[in-house]
């Protein structure tokens, strides 16, 4: 095979999506209204086979293989998250198929956006160059960006989708600033060549100092970690719930990926340094998430914030991946963040899947008091809802649970036993505001006006969103090793 060829069969994955992407966009407007499900499903068919393919690269080529000058890598740890992303876009689809129709949001555009920020994260998570990385974020942000605004009957959407503009542009300029100092120091946008720059300059080199700090303030914005977490609620609450739930998911779990390929294979070297900042940034995020979220009357700004607080928790992960000693390393800190937000996932887009249910069929709101006696109403969405809250709080034996546990661990390996204190202090305030979502709905009486509605049913796209949602939930929340063995595995062929 030909070196382009082999560049090429690396790259294959992404290929698959954007093309898949631009036949959507293209067929959209020639597909009649009746028949535009189709789009969904071709969308859908494009990411199994980029599952398939995936999954062949794990079986047949687990080694770390380099393309196109070492733009790009595609290793055990890039494929971790490229699978879980593949997941996470199909699970949106799905939830999307009834939502959609009763928001009358054009769908071509839509699913087509979908699969170019999917397209942005896969190149993201395989990025080797800081180049290379921010034009996949780029891609990325400015799908979302016009997902957030898609449902343009709505002023707050329009509005959600400005700010987010606004300040996704400035902080990706600040990123952009951080990387050309990068460049003027090693001469190369390359993370092995600024490795290297970094041991022959030091540590000590304030051009260097200054270029890693402002890489964290903008890779910061896309993990909406505090301070740079401000657009979060207003873009979570404004956009369309299945957008929201994508975005809270598939893009926190894309920038944690390339945030830290960055700083550990790129400023690897600064590990003294960025851990003692990145130590502040977690605490302050864990503390004003958590403490924010519990005045939230609205569900979504509550999971805005109670996202903000999740990237604390991970946060601390990698905190513990700098810090970390003995044999393993930063080993147990990386993949503790991985095993993390794959279960964020799952409880996540349960979440989300339940709230745009409600709404579509006109029996919420958006308001917390809107839920009241939804288990005399609605029984089943109920108690789903508050497994999804459980796990989100960390509750045993949900994956929430085994999530912050691993990330608790790997603090105290890594000796942060304090840090892990100030956690799981956080971690029962945050039980609060989800116990009080379940309060809600259990402790108190429904209009009785509203008993009388028919049951509400699922469509069978969402019924197997939710399935799936509460199989994860449940499943590796008793029996985790399968995914903690697929992480510490992926994690080896991370430098």
């Amino acid at each position: 095979m030909s070196l382009y060829g082999a560049d090429l069969l690396a790259l294959l994955p992404e290929l698959i999506v954007v093309f898949a992407a631009c036949l959507v966009i293209v067929l959209d407007p020639i597909t009649p209204a009746s028949r535009r499900d189709l789009l969904a499903w071709l969308s859908i068919g494009s990411l199994a086979l980029c599952i398939g393919l995936t999954g062949w690269q794990i079986n047949e080529l687990n080694v770390r293989v380099s393309a196109f000058s070492d733009l790009v890598v595609v290793d055990a740890y890039a494929r971790f998250w490229k699978i879980l992303l593949y997941g996470v876009t199909a699970l949106t689809i799905f939830m999307s198929l009834p939502y959609l129709k009763a928001e009358r949001v054009h769908l071509g555009e839509y699913y087509g956006f979908i699969l170019l920020a999917l397209s942005g994260m896969m190149v993201m998570v395989s990025g080797a160059d800081l180049l290379t990385i921010y034009l996949g974020t780029e891609l990325m942000s400015l799908s979302l960006y016009i997902m957030t605004g898609l449902n343009r009957a709505k002023p707050r959407s329009l509005e959600a989708a400005a700010k987010y503009f606004v300040l996704g542009a400035f902080s990706s300029g600040i990123l952009l600033y951080g990387i050309s100092l990068l460049y003027g120091m090693a001469g190369s946008t390359k993370l092995a060549s600024i490795a290297g720059a970094i041991g022959t300059r030091g540590a000590d080199d304030p051009l260097v100092l200054i270029a890693t700090i402002l890489i964290a303030v903008g890779f910061s914005f896309k993990l909406a970690a505090v301070p740079f977490h401000m657009w979060t609620p207003d873009v979570y609450q404004g956009a369309p719930t299945s957008v929201t739930a994508f975005m809270a998911v598939a893009s926190k779990a894309a920038s944690f990926a390339a945030f830290m390929r960055v700083f550990v294979e790129g400023l690897g070297g600064l590990k003294a340094d960025w851990s003692v900042l990145f130590l502040v940034i977690a605490v302050i995020t864990l503390v004003l998430g958590n403490v924010v979220a519990i005045v939230q009357t609205n569900i979504k700004r509550m999971l805005a914030y109670s996202s903000i607080a999740h990237a604390g928790y991970a946060l601390i992960g990698f905190v513990a991946a700098g810090l970390g000693v003995g044999a393993s390393g930063g080993t147990p800190g990386l993949a503790s963040i991985m095993i993390y937000l794959t279960l964020y996932s799952f409880m996540t887009l349960g979440a989300f899947a339940l709230i745009g249910m409600l709404r579509k069929g006109g029996v919420e709101g958006e308001e917390i008091e809107d839920f009241t006696g939804l288990a005399k109403r609605q029984p089943l969405a109920a108690f789903l809802m508050l497994l999804f809250m459980a796990s989100l709080a960390g509750i045993p034996p949900t994956a929430g649970f085994i999530g912050k546990f691993y990330v608790f661990m790997a603090a105290v390996e890594a000796g942060l036993a304090w840090l892990a204190a100030i956690a799981l202090i956080f971690a029962a305030v945050s039980a609060y505001y989800y116990m009080r979502v379940v309060m809600v709905m259990y402790m108190r009486e429904p209009d009785p006006s509203s008993v009388e509605q028919p049951r509400l049913v699922a469509s069978p796209a969402l019924s197997f969103v939710l399935a799936c949602a509460v199989a994860g939930v449940i499943l590796f929340g008793l029996y985790p090793n399968p995914l903690v063995s697929f992480a510490l595995q992926s994690v080896l062929t991370f430098k």
